[in-house]
């Protein structure tokens, strides 16, 4: 059944009638002698509805099924005893896939022999995917494959295989896309369907949702994002066809609006999961409706570039009484009363999640009330709220005692005091808080109460907040004893001098270190945190730490038994760092970046063979001073030791190429190695390869030529350039034979081996001299 999908989705998908739409036109004629005529379509193979018989200037028709009628098609295959015959029907002609497409699952005759039918797997274009964790099919369509023949071949062929559950369509053909005729297609065919998600398909409108309406009666989640032509006639149809709607979507979809909401309010009363972004007709009605009718399943609410006002929080506040996880994002209409009386709605006792950004309405009295208001609330992102200041997240803490993470991005009114307050005012359960990007923090020196402590916090992320220097650092780490994970990402404000008092006061053991960018720290930091934490560290990134030398790695290999993940990127590594590393019987690393590290030569990968029994990841990127050909020795090292995977990336060590990286891939569980993927071509190996296939091609049709097994039916053949392009004359044939196997095995020895690009010339050479002979031969 693998012929089903030998389609190229580019031709036009034919619904019952006859594909041509006017077959008497006589510019569609082309004439092949004085008596006969066939029909000929621009951009068609030539079509016969039925086969002729030729004797002499007389032909006679030949009786075939192609004459029926569609009708009379359709009759015969729905009494086809099984999938397997309808699909090999399908196989036959495009106007057959259509025709077996509209068969809906009701209109099959019954047949005892249909059950027991087992159809053998006929998508073999579109890659068949793993059954999902519900146990159905899953099918993903994507740029030009998403075509109405391909959607109809999928629900013919997953028809005997249980059915299609969910099926996924991002993009469309430009000339040929998804339409009505594809969906409907869908509809009849997998009635089973559970997950529709359609993206960017402007072709689809009303028509082909009514279909899947009509259809698909056990579709739970809908995905509708930027389909311009989907209106609020599609939700209405949707709302009565799918009862069971769990889960909803509406993305960039500018003409749905409050009456298709409403619609889903009234018939969807298991909706878990809504989510209704850059919808500008949405407004306070229909979210207000749907709170309110799906107030003890509504879980999940994710709002987002919509025209709603204070009325839509206040509606969330008092019915959201099943809401666990709501997200508020760019809603420019709602003020600082919403959030004051969501807050004091008493609805959202459930709620764990909740992430507000680009919300002008934020301030410090209406995040207090939300901190009041919700008691379990666990997780608290904040971003870009520019009226947030100390107060109002110091009382925010003090209120949701249940709080675990908090995350502030942006919010430039928080300064030192309010950071810190925060970590004083939490409750027991606090365990996480991030910094990213506020400008507010300053280096000051606190003085915090003595027995003032925060014994909860285990992990701490302070992201490109140029403030945020040594005083701060060393009042956190005596404020926060447990931090196991700690993440100090382009801080160029923390030196030793701040750095070192946090490694003292760690108790628990550090466990994750991310000090990435962190340029002025040195390798007195490093080796204090291996001799203090080197029993409890498993993660350490060293990322552009230009002070870090070998002196750091060694001390990592003697007391760090545990590290699995080190990043030494852009460092001052060399040979003996590496060789510190090879020779340790305690470290067993199991992924290593040294990328962007110059002063690693070829003496190191013969070291870093050594790592390769717990070796799972290798990044040599920018080493600039290490040579392919090493490279494959170490490819082969780490092969013998029986490695899982190595990555790597190494530069061309040659002055021609400027576009410097390829990457490596071994798999060793397949035993399969992907030795050449190029993520950078230099000009002279684009023209080998390009010349290597070229001379390839040119040898296959000289065959063809010369044999006579090629039959042209193109007059004035040896006039054209065609021929002049593949050689032209027997003399010039004669030539390319010689040389065609010396081109061919120096071209392919030039693209796989740099260092032997003598024989780019000669090579280069040859093909002009071929040009030159067969242009002197057409003369």
């Amino acid at each position: 059944m693998s012929k089903l999908f030998s389609f190229s989705g580019t031709d036009v998908f034919f619904p019952g009638s006859s594909i041509y739409p006017n077959p008497k036109e006589s510019s569609l004629l082309l004439s092949l002698g004085r008596d006969v005529d066939v029909y000929f379509p621009s951009h068609k193979r030539s079509r016969i509805s039925a086969p002729f018989v030729f004797s002499g200037e007389r032909f006679e028709p030949k009786p075939s099924i192609e004459v029926l009628p569609d009708e009379c098609l359709f009759e015969i295959f729905r009494r086809l005893p099984g999938g397997q015959e309808r699909s090999a029907c399908a196989c036959v002609s495009k106007r057959w896939l259509t025709l077996v497409s509209n068969i809906r699952g009701d209109e099959i005759s019954d047949n005892k022999t249909t059950e027991a039918l087992n159809l053998k797997d006929v998508d073999s274009e579109v890659e068949d995917q793993d059954v999902e964790g519900g146990g159905y099919l899953s099918r993903s369509l994507e740029g030009k494959k998403a075509t109405d023949v391909r959607l109809a071949a999928i629900a013919v062929g997953t028809a005997s295989r249980g059915g299609l559950g969910k099926l996924s369509i991002r993009g469309s053909n430009s000339k040929r896309g998804v339409t009505t005729v594809g969906l409907r297609a869908i509809s009849r065919g997998c009635p089973s369907l559970r997950v529709l998600s359609l993206w960017n398909l402007s072709s689809v409108g009303d028509e082909g949702l009514r279909e899947i309406a009509n259809g698909c009666h056990q579709l739970q989640k809908l995905d509708l994002c930027h389909c311009p032509a989907i209106t609020n006639e599609s939700l209405l149809a949707l709302a009565k066809g799918c009862p069971d709607l769990t889960d909803l979507t509406i993305e960039g979809c500018a003409n749905i609006g409050n009456e298709g909401i409403q619609a889903i309010a009234r018939c969807c009363p298991n909706l878990k999961s809504l989510s209704i972004k850059d919808c500008p007709l949405v407004g306070d009605q229909g979210i207000a409706s749907l709170l309110a009718s799906a107030s003890y399943s509504l879980a999940k609410v994710k709002l987002q570039a919509l025209n709603i006002t204070d009325v839509s929080l206040a509606v969330i506040g008092h019915y959201g009484k099943a809401v666990a996880d709501l997200t508020l994002t760019s809603l420019p209409n709602v003020t600082e009363k919403g959030f004051w009386v969501m807050g004091n709605g008493h609805g959202l006792q459930k709620l764990k999640s909740l992430t507000v950004k680009a919300c002008l309405g934020v301030t410090d009295l209406g995040l207090e009330a939300v901190g009041k208001g919700c008691p379990n609330l666990k997780q608290f992102c904040l971003r870009k709220c520019a009226f947030l200041s100390d107060n109002g997240l110091m009382s925010f803490a003090k209120a949701a005692a249940s709080l675990e993470s908090l995350e502030l991005e942006e919010c430039h009114r928080v300064t030192q005091f309010g950071f810190f307050g925060s970590l004083l005012n939490c409750g027991p359960k606090f365990k996480s808080i991030s910094l990213v990007s506020c400008l507010g923090i300053r280096d000051l020196n606190l003085e915090l109460p003595p027995l003032s402590r925060c014994e909860s916090l285990r992990s701490m992320s302070i992201c490109n907040c140029p403030g945020f220097g040594d005083a701060s650092l060393a009042a956190l780490g005596k404020l926060c004893p447990q931090l196991q994970n700690v993440e100090l990402h382009g801080l160029h404000g923390i030196t030793d001098v701040g750095f070192l008092p946090l490694l003292e006061s760690c108790e628990a053991g550090l466990v994750k270190v991310n000090l990435s960018g962190c340029l002025n720290l040195s390798d007195k930091v490093v080796c204090k945190m291996a001799d203090s934490h080197g029993w409890s560290l498993e993660m350490l990134n060293l990322d552009g730490c230009c002070k870090i030398s070998d002196a750091s790695l060694i001390a990592i290999a003697e007391n760090c038994q545990l590290v699995s993940d080190l990043d030494v990127s852009k460092c001052a590594i060399t040979d003996s760092g590496i060789a510190a590393l090879a020779g340790s019987d305690l470290i067993n690393l199991q992924i290593l970046s040294v990328s962007g590290c110059s002063m690693i030569s070829d003496k190191s990968l013969p070291l870093l063979g050594k790592l390769g029994q717990t070796l799972l990841g290798l990044n040599l990127q920018q080493c600039k001073a290490i040579s392919s050909g090493a490279v494959d020795l170490l490819v082969e090292q780490l092969w013998s030791c029986g490695s899982s995977i190595v990555r790597s990336s190494v530069p061309f060590s040659r002055e021609y190429d400027h576009s410097p990286y390829f990457f490596l891939q071994v798999s060793f569980h397949q035993r399969s190695v992907t030795r050449f993927q190029f993520a950078g071509f230099s000009g002279a190996r684009c023209f080998c390869l390009a010349l290597f296939i070229s001379t390839w091609a040119k040898l296959v049709v000289l065959v063809l030529l010369s044999s006579n097994i090629l039959q042209w039916r193109i007059e004035n053949i040896e006039s054209s350039w065609l021929w002049f392009a593949f050689g032209g004359s027997k003399q010039v044939c004669c030539l390319a034979f010689t040389g065609m196997g010396l081109a061919m095995a120096g071209s392919l020895y030039i693209v796989c081996h740099d260092n032997s690009w003598e024989l780019f010339f000669p090579l280069f050479f040859y093909q002009a001299l071929l040009l030159l002979v067969s242009f002197c031969s057409e003369l």
